[in-house]
């Protein structure tokens, strides 16, 4: 018992890691985003995630006991995925260069609502009036924080928003793939299609701008070191406990954002904020405390 608990111990401190990374990762993205798209960002993401997904697969015993294959039925489901991070990490890029930190950062929680609402059309689950209370609970908190119809509404708001939707689509299809396959199999083929997929929306979009400053190389290869790394935080912690035990844990990135944004770019959104986000933050508890309860974890972190 003495060694299962120290393991949920050390896989909650290694979540909330990838929290910070995640959002050391976003800093760097805002901080880049007026001199780069966010296709370009997407693209040079993807490009470093390749090594930590390829770390990921080696570490994995399942797929060394399982002969160690790089092919699975569901192929044509893995690179769909990957499609839909594409354009979520696109949405969310651009986000952080029009929104204050926190705000956008905040709205893409919302994601964890949409994998319960997407659940019951994708997975055929029933759900129950505990989780839709849950579902409108944390759309009202969306609601708040994006302030539709108000003088301080903007159509940037959106983008957050349909990042969410997305990063909830490659939730739920993940899901829906064999249960068999390796977790970090599933999520190199995921990285691979949005690799492809982001270098043909930056060309799509008038292709990659001259790095003029080798500052800017430092920071590009720090953007993909930091996500990398918080992307190999999150997959030993997954390895160590059941995800239900560290999705709650996944909320105190709201919090974490609102002082990253606040001590780096000196953004204090508090009047955007709240309480919309404990609006979100509730709905978001009530779905893992249900889905818990079903033995099943809703939370998909940004990548």
């Amino acid at each position: 018992m003495t060694g299962q608990r120290d393991n949920v111990a050390l896989a909650i401190a290694l979540s909330l890691l990838a929290l910070v990374l995640f959002d050391v990762m976003g800093l760097i993205i805002k901080y880049l985003s007026p001199s780069y798209t966010a296709a370009e960002l997407s693209a040079y993401r993807n490009f470093f995630g390749i090594f930590p997904s390829l770390i990921a697969l080696w570490s994995s015993k399942s797929w060394h006991q399982g002969g160690r294959p790089l092919k699975m039925r569901q192929w044509k489901l893995g690179l769909i995925r990957g499609l839909y991070v594409t354009f979520a990490q696109f949405l969310f890029y651009y986000a952080l260069g029009k929104l204050a930190f926190a705000t956008a950062t905040t709205i893409t929680f919302a994601n964890a609502i949409f994998m319960t609402a997407l659940a019951v059309p994708l997975l055929g689950e029933k759900v129950g009036l505990t989780r839709w209370s849950a579902v409108l609970l944390g759309f009202g908190g969306v609601l708040m924080v994006m302030k539709p119809g108000s003088d301080s509404f903007s159509l940037d708001a959106m983008a957050p928003l349909g990042a969410a939707f997305l990063y909830a689509l490659a939730g739920v299809s993940a899901r829906q793939m064999d249960a068999e396959v390796p977790s970090p199999l599933i999520n190199l083929y995921s990285v691979v299609a949005a690799l492809a997929g982001s270098l043909a929306l930056a060309l799509a979009m008038g292709g990659f701008s001259p790095v003029p400053h080798v500052r800017d190389i430092f920071w590009i290869v720090a953007m993909g070191a930091v996500g990398g790394t918080a992307v190999l935080c999150l997959v030993v912690s997954y390895r160590m406990t059941e995800q239900s035990n560290l999705a709650p844990f996944s909320y105190f990135g709201i919090p974490i954002a609102f002082a990253a944004g606040w001590l780096v770019f000196d953004e204090t959104p508090w009047a955007d904020l709240f309480p919309g986000a404990l609006l979100i933050i509730a709905g978001g508890l009530m779905v893992i405390w249900r889905e818990r309860h079903l033995k099943r974890a809703p939370v998909v972190p940004r990548a």
